[in-house]
């Protein structure tokens, strides 16, 4: 039925394996948490179930770019679909709403819309059938694009009364899917991934020893790749050099970065876009919603802070599935740069002085970026709760110096994993075997190699190993670090993802000859 609808409805002629599964899981009941890779077909999953169910379907989406383009694909598909975000006035946003909420109505909003309470009493007389969060990581802090706006989206969609809640993400490593789960409150998901190879793109590293050697590197791989390209940097003053280089090779480059004005960003996507501008040097700034799928290289200037983030990023380039080339350029001393920008130091007194003001009966909303930080914190801890209007207010579950210790120990805790995130990040610059083995064993994908598209397999073949002591994916248990998942082998060496201690590389005769791991 499912797939039969797909094809008479939206004009799919088959669907994937993954897009399959969930919309089963969604049409029974069942809260879905699905990482699908860029051009996965994650909106079709929302398609569909909001088909199956009655009610209307609300999709959560964070750039008004994106829910233009889904509003445009339902009424092409012939379906019912309004959009509510900030170009429109409160009066609008009801009105709208109420005209249009019918029981196959899509309603497209951002997650500043549901902390208006109108809105949110209209979608609750609607009574909603599927609550849907697209580019759902922008709820992780373990990414470098956190939306605070999202925080609130758990209790918003209990607020509204939507039965099944759906997450949609490009990419998530274990530690983030775990945080999308709790923080959205999906109630035992189906946890549905996709296959992450995307195996037309040729993966490549290069370590450089000054910065002039990496803006020579840069301004030689711009000269002999073909077609568009985005290099991206780390900061805007690193975007500015890779921009400088450019320009005075000769390239045709745009800049672009949140340091930039409106109208200087606008300019420059556009130039981009239409073709005027080649090459877009810019920082992470530059990301979402950029549709362009013929991208036919990317160049990271600098590393980034962990593989989730470097696989989101160069998902931009040969959308179209032509063939496309991805190159890193590091020196060593950019990896302590990136360890500097992604410091997740917590201050105590910020924590501290938030638990106490909510314990007095305060109620905040999220602010800079410190104090959604710390009320982020409690409200995972337990100790405070969010509320549909963006607020959030002290649960009473435990006292305030129970908090701040639990505080304390958790920032212990995301510090270490935060450094091993980096480490994989450094190790995959490094590494002399197949590079997409490497990557998809990252995000527990089991890729033995070599895949013949990456610098390393061009001149050799990386063999798997003869005997593994636990299959990748085995949850096992060390009596230093407890429990965790094998994640990778690299020759004579395991990597396992640890729940409380991040990634540790271990050698495994040692792990076979003194028993560090055994099944969980």
């Amino acid at each position: 039925m499912i797939e039969e609808l797909a094809r008479d409805r939206l004009g799919f002629a088959r669907l994937r394996p993954g897009q399959l599964r969930a919309v089963e899981a969604l049409a029974s009941d069942r809260d879905v948490l699905a990482v699908l890779p860029t051009g996965g077909g994650k909106s079709a999953i929302y398609e569909l179930a909001g088909l199956l169910r009655a009610g209307p379907t609300i999709v959560v989406s964070p750039l008004i770019a994106l829910q233009d383009d889904q509003l445009a694909h339902l009424r092409a598909s012939g379906l019912s679909a309004i959009v509510l975000n900030s170009q429109q006035s409160a009066g609008a946003h009801s009105a709208a709403l109420l005209a249009s909420c019918d029981s196959n109505t899509f309603v497209f909003l951002s997650p500043e819309q549901l902390a208006i309470r109108e809105t949110r009493d209209t979608l609750i007389r609607a009574r909603p059938g599927l609550f849907a969060v697209d580019e759902a990581h922008l709820i992780s802090q373990w990414g470098h694009d956190f939306r605070p706006d999202y925080m609130m989206l758990g209790a918003q969609s209990e607020a509204v009364g939507a039965p099944v809640r759906l997450a949609l993400t490009a990419t998530a490593a274990p530690p983030v899917r775990t945080e999308i789960i709790r923080r959205l409150g999906l109630r035992n998901p189906e946890v549905v991934i996709g296959d992450f190879d995307r195996p037309h793109l040729h993966l490549s590293a290069q370590h450089v020893l000054t910065v002039g050697d990496k803006e020579r590197e840069l301004v030689r791989a711009a000269a002999d790749m073909d077609g568009p390209g985005i290099v991206y940097a780390a900061t805007h003053a690193s975007a500015q050099q890779a921009h400088d280089a450019l320009a005075s090779a000769g390239h045709q480059v745009r800049l672009y970065h949140a340091g930039l004005g409106g109208r200087e960003r606008h300019d420059a996507m556009t130039a981009f876009l239409d073709g005027t501008a080649r090459i877009m040097a810019a920082t992470v700034a530059f990301g979402m919603g950029i549709d362009k799928p013929d991208v036919r290289w990317l160049v990271h200037y600098d590393p980034p802070p962990s593989l989730d983030a470097y696989y989101q990023e160069i998902g931009r380039a040969g959308r179209d599935d032509a063939p496309s080339q991805v190159r890193l350029l590091y020196r060593y001393e950019d990896f302590d740069t990136a360890r500097h920008l992604t410091g997740r130091g917590l201050p105590g007194g910020t924590v501290a002085r938030v638990a106490a003001a909510l314990a007095a009966g305060d109620r905040f909303q999220h602010g800079g970026r410190s104090q959604t930080a710390a009320l982020s914190r409690l409200a995972d801890l337990g100790a405070a709760t969010w509320q549909a209007d963006g607020t959030i207010s002290w649960s009473g579950r435990m006292g305030v110096a129970a908090a701040l210790a639990a505080s304390e120990a958790e920032t212990d805790r995301e510090r270490e994993i935060e450094r091993t995130r980096l480490t994989m990040m450094r190790r995959y610059a490094d590494n002399l075997a197949c590079r997409r083995s490497f990557l998809l064993s990252y995000f527990g994908q089991d890729y033995p190699g070599p895949c013949g598209n990456c610098d390393n397999d061009d001149t050799l073949a990386a063999a798997p190993p003869e005997a593994v002591p636990f299959p990748v994916g085995a949850r096992v248990v060390s009596e230093r670090w407890g429990n965790g998942s094998v994640q990778r082998y690299d020759g004579d060496h395991v990597t396992v993802l640890f729940d409380e201690h991040g990634y540790r590389e271990l050698y495994v005769p040692a792990v076979l000859d003194r028993g560090l791991l055994r099944s969980a």
